[in-house]
């Protein structure tokens, strides 16, 4: 799933197509139309459904659709990839234990939106990010991976940010191997990812 320019999406695929991670991304979920992941998944050949915020009046209807989604293409373990929506119950009860997220801090710091913009307010001189579990409170199910990333006296938000975002795509194909494992230790099989 993702909102934006879909680089931790790229590194999905790009981690199960010749790293290290033992999966396949099947489909790419959008909520915005012009978003730059759209882009990477028909230059990488991976299917991708835009189901658009903007259509429902509740997160709750948008969170069905999407489940249905993954549902029709036999998805066994979901990523957020910069999805920048709150998920609902009916999400998370579709996949419980089995919906990752990845996020700009270290949780759990600077927990919801604009994360870095956070870490540069406070002026701490340590942040990073996180791949964790979705619960229903925001930024707050269990960690699976966390990379420290030191904040520089030169940085502005994009530089920071480019930095953390470097992290995420190393993070997140470990996370998800660990996501799997404890899928795998359930007797579930090895998943297919929705990125």
């Amino acid at each position: 799933m993702a909102s934006g320019q879909g680089s931790n999406f790229e590194a999905l695929v790009r981690a199960c197509r010749g790293g290290p991670l033992n999966a396949e991304v099947v489909q790419l979920v959008v909520n915005n139309p012009v978003c730059g992941a759209r882009q990477r998944a028909k230059r990488l050949g991976i299917p991708c459904q835009l189901h658009d915020h903007r259509d429902h009046s509740l997160r709750q209807d948008l969170d069905r659709q999407v489940a249905a989604s993954f549902a029709a293409s036999d998805v066994d373990l979901v990523v957020m990839a910069g999805w920048m929506r709150i998920v609902t119950p009916v999400l998370i009860a579709a996949y419980p234990g089995r919906l990752v997220n990845i996020h700009p801090s270290l949780l759990p710091s600077f927990r919801g939106l604009d994360a870095v913009g956070q870490a540069l307010a406070a002026g701490v001189t340590l942040t990073g990010c996180t791949a964790h579990l979705v619960e229903e409170a925001v930024d707050a199910g269990p960690i699976l991976v966390q990379a420290a990333v030191p904040v520089l006296r030169s940085d502005d938000h994009g530089s920071l940010a480019a930095r953390i975002q470097a992290q995420e795509h190393r993070i997140l194909p470990f996370a998800v191997a660990l996501a799997a494992l404890r899928l795998d230790q359930t007797g579930a099989a090895t998943p297919a990812i929705q990125g």
